[in-house]
Formats: C-alpha cells, structure tokens, sequence
C-alpha cells in the first residue's frame, strides 16, 4: 500500500540556514506518528512541506499518493502552530464554512457541526462570533475545523500548546478517536510526555535532521535501563555505601530518594541487587529511560547527565512549563 507520507531527501534553506536537512520519512497509513523536538528543530517547517505551504529546495514529496497535498486537500485536516478563526464569523457558521471548504454538503453538515460542539463543551457558542470565545476555545473550535470533514490524514502541529489539562485531555481523546476510525495521523510536540502517551512511532528531529525513527517498544529494547531509583527504608540512612559500589557511576538526590546512574560494562540489575543488599530498600527499581532521555543522549553523545545535557534538559523543561 502506498504510504499516507513520503518525503525522500527533503532539505529546506532559508538565506543560510538550512531548516531541514536530507530528510527521509515514511508514515504508513492509518498510523500514528509524532514528531518530538526541541522549538525549532525544524517539526513545523517538515510539516508545511508535507502540506505544500512550503516547498523544498530539493527532494520529493507524495501525500496520499498524489505528488502535492494540495491534489488531496479535501482529504486532510490540518491543524497549525498559529492558532486563528474567522472572528467575526459565528461558531457554527465557521464551522459550516470550513466543511464545505472541504467538500462536505447537505443538512448533514449543520447536524455533524452540532453534534461537535456539543461533544467539545462549545453547544452554547453557536451563535456567538468566534471573537467572543476565550483562546482555549478558539483552540478546541480550530481543532474541530480540522476534524468536521472526517479527514483520511490529520496533521497537528503543537496541538496541546496553550490548553489547561482538561483541555488537553479531551483532545488527546478527540485524537485517539480519529485515529480509531482508520484516519493517519501525525502530530509535532516538543513535550515528549504528550509522544509516549499517543505515538505508536516517535521521529526525533534535531538540527533539521532525523535522529530517530522507530516505535516506543523499538527504542525501549534499543536503549536499556541505566539508571536505578532508591528509596532507603530507614530515611535517615547516608548514601555511601551505595555511592561506593562497583559500577555506580554517579550518585544524586531525587524525590526523598536517590538516583544511580550505572556505568557502562556494567550490569544494572546486579547493581541494582548489590544496593538492595548494602542498604534496605523501601524502593529500588531500574528506571526505564523516558523519550526525553533518549533524545537528550542521541542529541548530546553523553551516557550520563554531564553538563551539555543539564542545559539541554532545562530547555526542554522550559517549554514544557508552558504547556499542559
């Protein structure tokens, strides 16, 4: 079956930046992808290649088979970073508006508009001006307008950025459903916790390069647990019998507990026993690497938190503190 995505060598400049640099990429369809990076990793300016509003300096591009995604618009549904309505349109007009856009007719369209807006908690808009809506509104209104028409592809670019945690829930919900009903699709985060709760597959981009493709169980075998979370029993035991053991690299405080970081040659899980034996554990536990870990060690070549991961990580945790 030919692939909902594919870009092949795909590099993008701007003046002497190169925003996307020899990317390949396959989404099959049906499937749900995300792409995970830091702001301006290059995730948007893919995204509007993939959906012909830029176009690259070199490559090429198939969506949905078609060789441009304006051949198959009324077949995709698109969410961007810029968030905007129509303001002075009224809700449910707005949302007519952008079915038809897509080729959508009849009085099923305004029963199909209702039955969103009574979904999403926006039943008692429909005849206010989308200007009258408060911004977490017009965001879920927006996502609506991207999903009315039933789309074959659905491209989300940031779509949780800006939305409380209620919110945010029930579009990840709203999301899983679309992708329930046989739809692909392909969402950009920079919070890698919103890509291990929805992806089936994670692309890594960094620098507007691809540094990982694979699914979370794929990259769960790939990079191992090396770290161990501890929880002594008796809370006012010292840290330096385990600090001292064979194969702990490094040694830090954590959540009432401690976090070793286990060097490499050596096995975690005999670690993990030997600091069970010299110190009672409440809890121990290895501690399975989260996306973020993964993306921080591919980006900074460092098995353990030295100082160009630290700074990586605040810039990581920066942005996320200004989402859901």
């Amino acid at each position: 079956m030919i692939p909902a995505i594919q870009l092949s060598r795909i590099t993008k400049r701007f003046g002497e930046k190169i925003a996307v640099r020899d990317f390949d990429l396959s989404v099959p369809r049906g499937a749900l992808y995300g792409f995970i990076g830091p702001n301006g990793a290059g995730k948007t300016t893919t995204i509007r290649i993939i959906l012909s509003i830029l176009f690259p300096d070199s490559g090429e591009v198939s969506v949905l088979g078609r060789r441009s995604a304006l051949e198959a618009k009324d077949r995709i549904g698109y969410l961007p970073e810029e968030r905007g309505v129509y303001r002075k349109m009224r809700v449910a007009s707005f949302l007519t508006y952008m079915a038809r856009l897509k080729g959508q007719e009849g009085p099923e369209v305004s029963r199909k508009v209702g039955s969103w807006l009574e979904r999403v908690g926006l039943g008692d808009t429909a005849r206010k001006r989308c200007e009258e809506l408060s911004k977490g509104m017009q965001q879920k209104l927006q996502f609506l307008a991207a999903i009315v028409h039933e789309p074959e592809l659905l491209v989300l670019d940031e779509p949780f950025s800006g939305l409380d945690p209620v919110n945010a829930r029930l579009l990840r919900d709203l999301v899983l459903e679309q992708h329930g009903r046989g739809a692909t699709v392909l969402f950009s985060t920079h919070v890698m916790t919103q890509a291990e709760q929805l992806c089936e597959r994670v692309v890594m981009i960094d620098g507007g390069r691809k540094v990982l493709d694979d699914t979370l169980p794929g990259i769960r075998r790939r990079y191992t647990p090396r770290a161990i979370r501890f929880e002594a029993a008796d809370a006012t035991a010292e840290p330096d019998p385990l600090r001292a053991l064979a194969g702990v690299r490094s040694l830090s405080a954590q959540d009432g507990g401690w976090r070793l970081e286990v060097h490499d040659g050596h096995s975690p899980s005999q670690v993990l026993a030997a600091a069970v034996a010299a110190v009672p554990a409440a809890r121990a536990e290895l501690v399975r690497p989260t996306l973020e870990d993964v993306f921080v060690r591919i980006v900074t070549g460092e098995e353990t938190r030295g100082p160009g991961q630290v700074e990586l990580r605040a810039a990581l945790r920066e942005e996320a503190d200004d989402s859901p």
